[in-house]
């Protein structure tokens, strides 16, 4: 197109318009833009320069996309990243090349990390995908500020979850340190917030649930039962009954689970602690898994989903959103449910595993039978040279504790 070059001053709205459906040719504007017809094809704007002894051509946009004035304005700003010794072209392909747009796209780059660092790297992602991704979610990386932040906070401490609060905040820091770790943003809209600003300073977690109050519990869970599902409540007695933790009964297979022997083998690779566990079944307990079988309907999961989601098994949150909805808190919802446990002070799952314990120790289990009832690793030198498994006080312990505990909750 040598020939067709026009050397012009500035062209105008209706010469561009008319030159778009007349002959091939580059039309100059000044400062480097040209207008191209294309012998095929449609018309398109084109940025011309020097750099380095070298001429360089870029092609801007189509002339259907982009009006003269803004073709210029992008002209404008693309020369001034050149004076200021960044090459357009090379801008352009680092463009290309980041598929960092949005928050959701940042975190996905984010999460690679914590797949590899992470031996839980499941928790960061599902407080992001529960509580951040819902409000920030789709917004652009350097679009967020603040008040943004805030408002991811405020609504999850207004669910009564203060330690997920704390959680999510130091995650939006660590997700957005990632983002100016690449160069995508130039401050972190996190970083004014303390823990005072989120969930406040946690107390030390040793929230135990009297005789009374698990009463109490287990009679308002049976009184609301369009809120407290049969499959929440059943959880809820073997988690305080046997001690285990609440991810490793939600997400329990059948096939670890030997019902004539009456036992159940908690694999190493689904335990916490890194160490499986054969957990005896007293008969009161037994009970509630076949009742627990039959309403399984033939899933492999004890505690199958009931809705549709990517988990076959009960989510991980699932058993705390229905004792805090007992409490008068819903996520999410607008209008919030009546609080339906008076005065109670609120507890979560974790809780009646430490109440477990608690009893245990109430009915003269010694300490390290019920340490090992709660699959936790003997420690100090007892740890070392005591590998004993206590299969048989365990059971023992476990059987009288499910005694105790079979009237306040079968009733």
């Amino acid at each position: 197109m040598a020939g067709e070059l026009e050397l012009m001053g500035k062209l105008t709205a209706k010469e561009v318009a008319a030159k778009s459906k007349g002959e091939p040719g580059r039309f100059a504007d000044g400062e480097g833009l040209y207008f191209v017809v294309p012998k095929s094809g449609k018309a398109f704007w084109m940025l011309r320069y020097t750099a380095n002894n070298k001429r360089k051509e870029m092609t801007l946009a189509k002339y259907s996309d982009l009006s003269l004035a803004d073709a210029r304005a992008d002209a404008a700003i693309k020369m001034k990243q050149f004076r200021d010794g960044l090459d357009p072209l090379v801008a352009k392909k680092r463009a290309e090349q980041a598929e960092i747009k949005t928050v959701d796209d940042l975190f996905a780059d984010w999460h690679i990390g914590n797949v590899k660092r992470l031996k839980h790297h499941e928790i960061p992602e599902r407080i992001y995908r529960k509580d951040i991704a819902p409000h920030i979610g789709t917004f652009n990386v350097n679009s967020v500020n603040a008040r943004d932040i805030r408002e991811v906070l405020n609504a999850i401490a207004a669910t009564g979850r203060p330690a997920i609060a704390n959680d999510a905040l130091m995650y939006c820091k660590q997700l957005f340190n990632h983002g100016i770790k690449l160069d995508l943003l130039g401050a972190n809209p996190a970083s004014a917030f303390s823990v005072t600003d989120a969930g406040g300073v946690e107390k030390s977690k040793d929230r135990a649930l009297t005789i009374e109050e698990l009463t109490q519990f287990f009679h308002t869970a049976r009184d609301n039962k369009d809120s407290f599902s049969r499959d929440n409540y059943l959880a809820c007695a073997l988690l305080v009954t046997l001690g285990i933790r609440k991810t490793e009964l939600a997400e329990a297979p059948w096939k670890e689970f030997d019902l004539e022997k009456q036992v159940w083998n908690l694999s190493k690779e689904r335990s916490k602690s890194g160490v499986g566990i054969v957990i005896p079944l007293p008969e009161v307990v037994m009970n509630w898994i076949q009742e627990l079988k039959v309403r399984a309907c033939g899933s492999e999961y004890v505690f199958p989903s009931r809705r549709s989601s990517k988990n076959p098994h009960m989510g991980r949150d699932t058993l705390n959103r229905a004792i805090t909805k007992l409490f008068g808190h819903e996520a999410g919802k607008k209008k919030q449910p009546p609080n339906v446990m008076g005065d109670m002070a609120h507890f979560t799952v974790h809780d009646l595993r430490r109440t477990c314990r608690t009893l245990l120790a109430k009915q003269g289990t010694l300490g390290h039978v019920a340490e090992r009832c709660l699959n936790h690793k003997l420690k100090g030198v007892e740890g070392i040279y005591n590998q004993h498994d206590y299969f048989e006080e365990r059971k023992e312990a476990i059987n009288a504790l499910s005694n105790s505990l079979q009237t306040m909750i079968n009733n």
